[in-house]
Parts: C-alpha cells; sequence; structure tokens
C-alpha cells in the first residue's frame, strides 16, 4: 500500500475511493469502469500538478520517502556483484556497501549508501549513516578500481555521517577528508548519483566525480534544513525556510553547476515506479561512461580537480 505525503492528501482521497469501486459489485446498477476511470484521470492530474510545483521542503519529504528505491534495487542495474567488506583497519560498516560488479557488460567497481527499507534494515545499516570504516573501505575500493583501471560508480543517500562518540574516537573527520582525497585522484572514470539526500560531508566524501548527477526529486547540501533552521532560528519548525534558502534541490543545483545532470522521475516520484526510475539512471550511467572512456587517466583527474575548483571561484 502506498505510503501518502502530507501534501497528497487529496490524491490519497481519490485512490482510496478508486480502490473502493474495485471491490464493489453493483449488480450492474452503475457502470463501475467508467466511474473508476474519471477518477483516475481526476488523480493522475492532481499528481502531475502537485509534482510539477514542489515546494523545495516538498522534495525533502519526496527525497526521504520510505518507500524510495534505496542502494539496494539500483543493486539491479548490475551483474555478478560481489560485495567485499571491511577497511582493513578496524572492522565492517555495513552503512556503506561496495563492491566488483558488472554494469551492461562492463567490468565496473560499484559503491553505495543503504539507509534500510525497514526497522531491522535500518538499524543493521545504521540509517545509511556511516562510521570511519565505512568511509576507509569506499576508500580501498577506489583503489582498487584504479589497480585495475575499472570505472568507479557511486550511489548517495545519506542525512550525514554518523555523528557519535565512537565515530570521532576513530577520526570521522579525517576517514571523510581522505574518501574526498581518494575520489579527486583516482585515474578512471568517477560517476556519482543522488539517489534521495546528499548530506554534508557524508555524502561529499563518495560524490567529488567527474560526473555528478542528481534523481529529479534527489536533495544535496551541506546541512539538513532542520540542523539549518536549528542554529539560524533556534527552531526546527523553520524547516521549510531554510530548504528554500539552502537551495538544495537538483534544479537549483543544476543552474548553480554544482552537478551535471538531472535524471527525470516517474510523475508522483520514483517511489511509484521504481523501475521506471532505475532504468533512467541506468541510462544516465551508460551515456557518462561512454563520455568519459575518450579520456585517458591524469586528464580525468585533471578535469574532476578544475570542476571543483570552478565551483569555489564562482562570485569572486
Amino acid at each position: 500500500m502506498t505510503v501518502f505525503l502530507d501534501f497528497e492528501r487529496s490524491i490519497a482521497e481519490l485512490e482510496e475511493k478508486i480502490e473502493e469501486l474495485r471491490h464493489l459489485d453493483s449488480g450492474g446498477k452503475v457502470n463501475i469502469v467508467a466511474e473508476i476511470t474519471t477518477l483516475q484521470k481526476k488523480a493522475d492530474k492532481l499528481l502531475t500538478q502537485a509534482y510539477s510545483n514542489l515546494t523545495p521542503w516538498q522534495k525533502v519529504k519526496v527525497a526521504r520517502h520510505p518507500e524510495r528505491p534505496q542502494f539496494f534495487n539500483y543493486l539491479d542495474l548490475f551483474e555478478e556483484f560481489t560485495p567485499l567488506a571491511g577497511d582493513r583497519c578496524f572492522g565492517e560498516d555495513q552503512a556503506i556497501v561496495g563492491g566488483l560488479a558488472r554494469f551492461r557488460s562492463k567490468p565496473v567497481v560499484v559503491i553505495g549508501q543503504q539507509k534500510g527499507q525497514d526497522t531491522e534494515e535500518r538499524i543493521r545499516h545504521n540509517f545509511g549513516m556511516a562510521r570511519p570504516e565505512g568511509y576507509r573501505k569506499a576508500r580501498r575500493l577506489m583503489a582498487l578500481a584504479d589497480q585495475f583501471h575499472l570505472p568507479l560508480i557511486t550511489f548517495i543517500d545519506t542525512n550525514g555521517a554518523w555523528p557519535g562518540i565512537d565515530a570521532e574516537e576513530r577520526g570521522q573527520a579525517e576517514a571523510i577528508a581522505r574518501s574526498t582525497e581518494a575520489c579527486l585522484k583516482v585515474q578512471v572514470p568517477l560517476i556519482s548519483i543522488v539517489i534521495g539526500e546528499g548530506g554534508s560531508g557524508g555524502a561529499m566524501a563518495l560524490g567529488a566525480a567527474n560526473t555528478v548527477m542528481m534523481m529529479e526529486h534527489a536533495i544535496y547540501s551541506v546541512i539538513s534544513p532542520e540542523g539549518c533552521a536549528s542554529i539560524l532560528w533556534r527552531s526546527a519548525e523553520k524547516a521549510p525556510e531554510a530548504a528554500e534558502a539552502q537551495r538544495i534541490t537538483a534544479q537549483d543545483l543544476y543552474k548553480l553547476g554544482v552537478i551535471d545532470k538531472i535524471i527525470a522521475e516517474p510523475i508522483g516520484g520514483a517511489h511509484r515506479h521504481p523501475e521506471v526510475a532505475i532504468r533512467s539512471a541506468g541510462d544516465a550511467i551508460d551515456q557518462a561512461l561512454i563520455s568519459l572512456s575518450a579520456h585517458e587517466g591524469r586528464k580525468l583527474v585533471q578535469m574532476r580537480r578544475d570542476k571543483f575548483l570552478k565551483m569555489g571561484k564562482k562570485g569572486l
């Protein structure tokens, strides 16, 4: 059963009515098929209108939708995925998962952040918030990709790195910085896709790529809207205003030159038709790989560094 967001209330009411009619036996007195068709057209129109005019705060809610496809769903794009665990320093972190795979017959290294889709899985993956060993594992896999000249594909979906005392004791900031550094140094094509939330350094550690893409209703920010509101207004209730000011949507970030491409989602968001959204992401990855494969390693590194240095110079 679809989980509806607060701004979808009128759509939810119509779809509930449609579902009731589908299970109703009118004895031929009412043309149920015609009634369902009329209501469905109305619901589709409302859905299109709602998702054509989403506010930044509404986009935050869509990006966090519990039924939104996560990294494990996007692994359907790959064949022969072989996960590789551990950072070879401390232990295994399951918020970041990665390994060897084939993408449309091409060998690649794929890394992603998994939040979890039920309570047990969320606890196991720590809600997608990695500890230092997760970023050290990512760095190890990036080195592996570099050594064997394999394209690197990363999927970003986290509200930030784990802020716990245990993570700080084991060098969280250093681990994030080293992972970001590894992104900038690998001499292979590096493609990153923000599929849900791209939060702070926890996202950037996997996102300093040649090509950075976002799903249409994903968000990418230095801090969550709630965190920003708590700092600026001393109240998380100001989160909608913070989301507006932060420019966290794919559309804003594309205009600002922070990302390179927006991947279209089905009407109503990726959670309504995940297979369509995932297929669109696969096509975008394929196009990016073809483009980047034309460049040799040192050129890829220079292009990547120039890309991010250019962002820092804007407005100076």
